[in-house]
Parts: C-alpha cells; structure tokens; sequence
C-alpha cells in the first residue's frame, strides 16, 4: 500500500460532533489514518438541524469529510448516501463500511474488484431482533475482504458465518484524556460513576437495583450517572422505590473538560451492561478505557464485550451483572488494593493508544 495510490473512504453511520461510540470509532480511525500521510475521505450524516454544528467540526479536520445533507424524508438521506457513495467508490483504493446502513450500502454495492473493503462490526448491527434485517447483514458481510470486530463477544455474533474476522480492539487517546485536569471533589465515599447514554444497555439500572444491599456496607456510597438521559425518568422511580434515590445522580451530558474531571475524582467506573429487548448490546466499553487513563479501576459485567475492555484482576474487575455478591466482592477487593488497580488501569490504557491500534488496522490495508 503506497501514499501515492491509496485513497480510503470511510462510510460511517455516526460521525461527530454529534454523540456515538461508532462515531467516536470511525472519527479516530481516520485522523489516524491520516497522519500516516494516507488521503482519507469520510461519508456521514448531518445529524444536526442546521448543519452548522458539523461544518464547523469538519472544517478544522485534517482529512474530508463529505455531509449528508438532513432532510425531513430519511429515504431522501438514503438514497443521497447511496448516490454519493456509489461515486466516490469509483476511484477509492480503500473502502471501510461500519455502522449498520453503511454494512448494508457497501455490502450490495456493485464496488469495482480493484477496491479491498472492510466491515467494521461494533454489536448491535449483528445482533438484530428482525430476522429480515440480520439475514440482510449476513449477506452483506459476505461480500466484504475483510471483517473486523471490536471484541470476542462482537466476534461471536457473527460466527455462523464461517469467515475469517479480525479482533482489533477500541482505542483511545490517552493524551487527549490527560491533559487539562482539574480537581473537581465528586460526593460519596466511596464513589461510583458510569458515563454513557442512560439505557438499558449501559446497566445504569443493574446498578441501582444493587444499591439496596451495597449502602448497607458503604453507607456513604454515592452513585453518579454522565450521559443522555434517555431512561433516566424511569430509572429514578426505581431507585426511589427501592428507597435508594438519595443515593443516586443523573447528571445528563456534560463537556469533556467536566467529564474529565468527575472521572478523576470517582474512586470506581462500573458499568454493568445488559443486552436491552431489541438486541442493542455492549461491543465493548470504550469509557471504560477512558477512565483507565485517569487510574479508574472498572467492574463490568461478563457476557458482553466489555470482557475485551477489562484485563480481569488487573484493570478492574469482571463480574455476573446481575449478582449483588459479586458486586459487593469487586467493591471491596478493588478498594482494598487501590493502588496496584490504579497502576495496572493506566497501563491498559496506554496499550489501546491509538498510535497502537492504527498499526492493526495499516496491516490488514496493505
């Protein structure tokens, strides 16, 4: 794979400034890519109602990033995304597809021979209720060179497929995640905390229902929950039936600079994921790593892909979600070794630097 020749197109379902782990996913992969000096060309959706949002982020990319423009119908937006992807493939050497819609637009594209894809598969896209809609993901992947998962478990999902997928795990920037911290004392002693939309699949509620016992033992403990709010009202009325509303925080999204700052304050990130009723499922974690950065020990929940984003014994603590004892046990076991914790949690994370990861992904381009 040379400089000169190599054009790779990323077609993601996500993209930021707009929220989104596969956003977040597809966004570093390019900057990645591009700082190995490669021409990188990005396709996504404008999510927000103006525009204005993205075309400011975009504009400070080093890479381009060509908008979907939003409309009102979002057949329109398909077929745009079609349109546009179908010409760019013409001449890109490169094509990674991740994110559901973007599986599928690849996956029955007509792409000329000459180009060598890459499915991206995070989870949920794999692990749909519909059979209609799997099926549809099964024969779109078997078109595709070559298949990435970001975890065993996502890994997994797709095993009756009898292809080769890679495992390359989600990466961070561990630089980015420790520069600029301020002190900012966060309530409870101890405290723990969960960054990610408020939902089913983040565990927020696993965690509440194991309140009851654990205040008990740590009548001082203190539950934080950072993110969008989408089953936060539900949520609370189960802590306060549960008597344990006190004890809880919905704090909705905050900016970086504050997320940074309650992460290095938490004494423990915990985030007991559960597949919800519609077959949205963990891939991996990726916040997980992020507090890592800061020496934030995790417990997590086994049977899903946060078992590839905690070093069991080392970085944290993986455990069955659904078992107060288990919990309790993780709870007391890491605050008793707090510091070896810390220790082997920054060195996870710097193992899954970006500037490792993209060394993955450049293997499998050439």
């Amino acid at each position: 794979m040379t400089l000169e020749t190599t054009y790779i197109l990323i077609i993601t379902s996500e993209f930021p400034p707009q929220p989104g782990g596969i956003g977040n996913h597809a966004y570093n992969l390019a900057l990645y890519l591009s700082k190995q000096d490669y021409t990188v060309e990005v396709i996504a959706d404008q999510r927000s109602i103006t525009g204005d949002e993205e075309r400011d982020f975009d504009t400070a990319l080093p890479f381009l990033v060509t908008r979907i423009k939003r409309t009102r119908r979002r057949s329109f937006m398909y077929l745009q995304r079609i349109l546009t992807t179908r010409k760019r493939c013409r001449t890109a050497s490169h094509i990674i597809a991740t994110g559901k819609f973007s599986l599928w637009n690849i996956g029955f594209l007509n792409v000329r021979k000459a180009a060598k894809t890459m499915a991206i598969i995070h989870g949920t896209e794999v692990n749909l209720k519909s059979f209609f809609l799997r099926k549809s993901i099964d024969l779109a992947l078997q078109k595709f060179n070559t298949i990435v998962a970001v975890s065993n478990y996502t890994k997994g999902l797709v095993a009756h497929l009898n292809k080769k997928v890679v495992v390359i795990p989600n990466g961070i920037d561990v630089d980015q995640w420790l520069a600029n911290i301020a002190q900012q004392p966060l309530k409870g002693q101890p405290s723990l905390i969960t960054v990610g939309r408020v939902s089913s699949r983040k565990g927020q509620l696993n965690v509440i229902k194991r309140l009851p016992e654990l205040v008990k033992r740590f009548p001082e403990l203190h539950y934080h929950c950072v993110g969008i709010p989408t089953e936060a009202e539900y949520f609370i009325k189960v802590a306060e039936a549960l008597h344990v509303g006190s004890y809880v925080t919905f704090h909705g999204s905050v900016s970086a600079a504050i997320l940074k700052q309650m992460l290095g304050a938490t004494d423990l990130f915990v985030m007991l994921s559960s597949e919800s009723v519609t077959g949205d499922v963990e891939g991996f974690g990726i916040a997980i790593l992020e507090a890592n950065a800061l020496g934030i020990p995790a417990i997590g929940a086994k049977g899903c892909g946060i078992e590839d984003a905690i070093s069991d014994g080392h970085s944290g603590l993986l455990i069955n979600g659904n078992s107060t004892k288990d919990f309790e046990t993780a709870l007391v076991t890491i605050l008793s070794h707090k510091a070896t914790y810390r220790m082997e949690a920054k060195k996870w994370a710097q193992q899954h630097d970006w500037t490792l990861i993209i060394n993955q992904y450049l293997a499998l381009l050439e």
